[in-house]
C-alpha cells in the first residue's frame, strides 16, 4: 500500500473528481458519512458532539458530520473559526445545509468568544486537515490548546490540528487526539514515534476514492500489508531437499549473553532454513546443544579465560551470515568483523554488539559486503549514523545511507522502517508494544537470517522478516497478552504467522 504526502492525496481527490465522475461536494458528503457511520458502529450513538471547524475543506467535513448528527437525533454544537472571510466553496454550501438542522451554530473570533466545553461530549477536530504549511498559532493555537485541556474525548478527522502530514511538526502546538478518522491510506505523520501523542488510533475510512489513480503515481513510501507479503512468498516444492533452502550461520554469544544466540537460531531455523552453524564460545556449547539441538556448533578455544572468542574460519561457505546477538562489548569483535566481511562477501545480517562495533571502527562500514541488512535500533542507529532532530530526519538518514552504501537499513520501532538502495522506504504494519522486551530483536536477526539464506533477495528477506516477526508478535499477544510477551513467544508463533499467510 503507498503512503501519499499532502499533495499526493490532493491529487487522488482531484482524479477522483475527474474520472468518476463526482462533484467535490458530493466526495465531502462520502468522507465525512464514512465518518458519521464509524461514530454510530463505534459506541458514540445518542452522545452529545462539540464540533470545531475551520473554513477550509476539512471544516467543510466537520459541518456534514454535524448535519448528520443532527438529523438522526443528537445533540449537536458548532463553533466555527472566524477570521472575517469566506470559506471554501463546499464549505459555504455545508454551512448553509447545517442552518436548516437543530444543530448550534457559534463563531470564535476571538479569545471572549471560546466557551467551556459541555461535560461529557465527543469533541470532532475538523479545523484545520492536512493542507497547512505552517504552525498553528494566535487564535487557532489558543483554540487548539483550549479543546486539549478540556478533558472530553477527542476525535481528529483527517489528521490532528496543528500536526504536518509529511514534515516534522515537533514544538507545534497540536490537537491531542484519541481518535484520529483518515482516509484511504497511510500518511506519513502517522507512522512517526514523535506524534504519538497526538494521533491516539488511527482509523483508516474507504472512501471510495479511484484505484486506477495508483498505477499511475509512484511512492517512494510503501506500507508492509499482507497483500504484499503473499506475493513475495516462495511456496516449498514437493521434491525439494534441506540443501534447497540454504546453510546459514550465526556468530553469536558470549558469556552471560548465550540467550541472544539461543533465541537467534531458534528463529532461524523456524524461519525454514536448510542448515543452520552456530558459532560461538566454548562457554555457549553445552547450552547451544541442547536448547537447539537441530543447529551445529562451531566454538572458539575451549579454556577457562575464552568467555567471548568465536571460531570465524572458512566462512566463505555459508549461504549467509548473521553477525551480532549477545557478542558483548569485546574489543575482539572489531577484528572479527574485519574477518568475517572478508571472508565472505555475499550479503548478511548485522545487529547490535556487531552495529556497536562498527560504530567504533567506522572503517569497517566501507567493508560491509553489499547488500547487507543492518537491524539497528534508535540509540544504535545514532551510533552508527549520528543524531538527528527528528524522526522524520532519521529517516531520511537512512534512506540516504543506504543509498550511498549499497545497504539495506531495518530500523526497529513501533513501524519498523526498511530503507532501501534504490530510494524506497517501507513500513511495517504488524508488531505490538507487548515486544518492547528483551531478546525480540535477536529472534528478527534469525528470521532475516534464515530468509536469506534461503534465497529470498535482501529487500523480499528484510520485508517478510520484519512482516513474520511483527505477526508473530501479534499472534503471541492475542493469546497470552501484550504485557506477559516475551522473545521465545515470538518463536513459537511463528509457525501460525506462516499459516495464516
Amino acid at each position: 500500500m503507498q503512503i501519499f504526502a499532502t499533495e499526493q492525496i490532493r491529487a487522488w481527490d482531484e482524479y477522483t473528481i475527474r474520472h468518476e465522475p463526482i462533484a467535490s461536494v458530493d466526495l465531502m458528503e462520502r468522507a465525512a458519512t464514512a465518518c458519521f457511520e464509524w461514530l454510530l458502529q463505534n459506541n458514540y450513538k445518542g452522545r452529545a458532539f462539540t464540533i470545531f471547524c475551520g473554513k477550509g475543506n476539512n471544516g467543510g467535513d466537520g459541518l456534514v458530520i454535524a448535519r448528520l448528527l443532527a438529523q438522526s437525533h443528537h445533540t449537536v454544537t458548532v463553533y466555527i473559526l472566524e477570521f472575517g472571510h469566506k470559506g471554501t466553496v463546499d464549505f459555504q454550501m455545508n454551512l448553509a445545509r447545517l442552518h436548516d438542522t437543530s444543530a448550534s451554530i457559534r463563531f470564535v473570533s476571538s479569545e471572549e468568544t471560546v466557551h467551556g466545553i459541555q461535560a461529557g461530549d465527543i469533541v470532532i477536530d475538523a479545523l484545520l486537515g492536512s493542507g497547512i504549511n505552517r504552525p498553528a498559532d494566535g487564535l487557532t493555537a489558543y483554540l487548539i490548546q483550549h479543546i486539549n485541556n478540556s478533558n472530553n474525548e477527542v476525535i481528529a478527522i483527517d489528521i490532528p490540528s496543528g500536526l504536518f502530514v509529511d514534515h516534522s511538526g515537533r514544538g507545534n502546538i497540536v490537537i491531542k487526539a484519541h481518535h484520529t478518522l483518515s482516509f484511504q491510506c497511510f500518511k506519513p505523520a502517522f507512522l512517526m514515534p514523535e506524534n504519538a501523542a497526538g494521533i491516539g488510533e488511527v482509523h483508516l475510512l474507504d472512501i471510495g476514492l479511484l484505484p486506477g489513480f495508483l498505477s499511475i503515481q509512484d511512492s517512494s513510501l510503501l506500507l508492509i500489508d499482507q497483500p504484499m507479503i503473499r506475493q513475495l512468498l516462495q511456496p516449498r516444492k514437493p521434491f525439494s531437499h534441506k540443501g534447497d533452502y540454504g546453510h546459514a550461520a550465526l556468530i553469536a554469544g558470549s558469556y552471560g549473553m548465550m540467550g541472544a544466540a539461543v533465541l537467534c537460531a531458534r528463529a532461524c531455523l523456524r524461519s525454514g532454513v536448510g542448515k543452520l552453524t552456530c558459532h560461538i564460545p566454548a562457554v555457549g556449547y553445552n547450552i547451544l546443544q541442547t536448547s537447539v539441538p537441530e543447529a551445529m556448533c562451531k566454538t572458539g578455544p575451549a579454556n577457562e579465560s575464552a568467555t567471548s572468542g568465536h571460531a570465524a574460519q572458512e566462512m566463505d561457505k555459508y549461504d549467509t551470515i548473521g553477525i551480532g546477538p549477545g557478542l558483548g562489548s569485546n574489543v575482539s569483535n572489531i577484528a572479527l568483523l574485519y574477518s568475517v566481511f572478508e571472508q565472505n562477501r555475499r550479503p548478511m545480517v548485522i545487529d547490535a554488539d556487531g552495529l556497536n562495533a562498527i560504530a567504533q571502527e567506522k572503517a569497517l562500514l566501507n567493508k560491509i559486503p553489499l547488500g547487507s541488512i543492518l537491524t539497528p535500533h534508535p540509540k544504535e542507529f545514532e551510533r552508527l549514523f549520528g543524531k538527528t532532530a527528528n524522526d522524520y530526519d532519521r529517516i531520511q538518514l537512512a534512506q540516504q545511507t543506504a543509498t550511498d552504501n549499497n545497504l539495506y537499513i531495518v530500523l526497529k520501532g513501533r513501524y519498523t522502517f526498511i530503507a532501501s538502495p534504490d530510494g524506497k522506504g517501507y513500513f511495517n504494519s504488524t508488531g505490538n508494544p507487548g515486544m518492547a522486551s528483551g531478546g525480540t530483536g535477536d529472534v528478527l536477526t534469525g528470521i532475516i537470517t534464515g530468509l536469506l539464506a534461503q534465497k529470498y533477495s535482501p529487500l523480499h528477506a528484510a520485508i517478510l522478516g520484519v512482516y513474520l516477526h511483527g505477526r508473530a508478535g501479534d499472534l503471541a499477544a492475542s493469546f497470552a497478552s501484550q504485557p506477559s510477551l516475551i522473545a521465545s513467544d515470538l518463536v513459537d508463533f511463528l509457525g501460525q504467522a506462516y499459516q495464516s499467510l
